[in-house]
């Protein structure tokens, strides 16, 4: 089960990742935030087909190359239902807001919480976790987990946007992600990895 970082917004430094069965040569990239064309070469690269494109949720630093790599690809767009919104509005994704305003093709999957998406013998389990964003998702792999702008290093995702919210994010983490083993690798949307057990105990925010 072979995971692959990519930074492609310099901007911001969004992590795209891409994960995929290579035995089933199929795979997902999650969180595609620029350079669509850098991303599929990878992939043909490694050596997979994209079935899935996966927004962990609809800010404009994790969606923009959404729309060209679905063309390129032929992929499904996910994102949960609650974020979905944000993809054809560019005040909602906040693209307006930095001054580049942008909107993506609307999804073909609108996840919820329990949802399963297999990529090949891998099995992303879909965990909703609203706080950074009213429709942010975590997706639970196998020892592994990809949380978006949830968690981060020793931080917590930003709580200041008009959906977010302090006490739900922090309701996310506790109740959906300190529950898992201490060993679980955390892959965050920015910055690097690290895992469950380490933020359990070193995350100032949890103090």
């Amino acid at each position: 089960m072979p995971i692959k970082r990519l930074i492609l917004l310099d901007d911001y430094e969004t992590n795209t990742y891409l994960i995929w069965d290579a035995a089933h040569h199929v795979g997902a990239v999650i969180d595609p935030a620029n350079k669509a064309q850098e991303i599929a070469k990878e992939a043909d690269r490694l050596g997979f087909k994209v079935k899935y494109i996966i927004n962990t949720h609809g800010h404009a630093d994790h969606i923009g190359a959404n729309d060209e790599l679905k063309r390129l690809t032929g992929a499904m767009l996910c994102i949960h239902k609650d974020d979905n919104e944000k993809l054809a509005n560019p005040d909602l994704n906040l693209s307006s807001f930095v001054g580049r305003p942008f909107t993506s093709d609307e999804a073909d999957w609108l996840l919820e919480d329990g949802d399963s998406i297999e990529i090949g013998d891998i099995t992303l389990k879909v965990l909703s976790t609203p706080g950074h964003s009213k429709g942010g998702i975590c997706l639970l792999g196998d020892g592994y987990i990809f949380v978006g702008d949830t968690l981060f290093f020793e931080s917590i995702g930003r709580f200041d946007f008009p959906d977010s919210s302090e006490k739900a994010l922090r309701k996310s983490i506790q109740k959906k992600l300190f529950i898992l083993p201490d060993k679980t690798k955390v892959y965050p949307g920015h910055g690097g990895s690290t895992t469950i057990g380490h933020e359990k105990t070193n995350n100032p925010f949890f103090f």
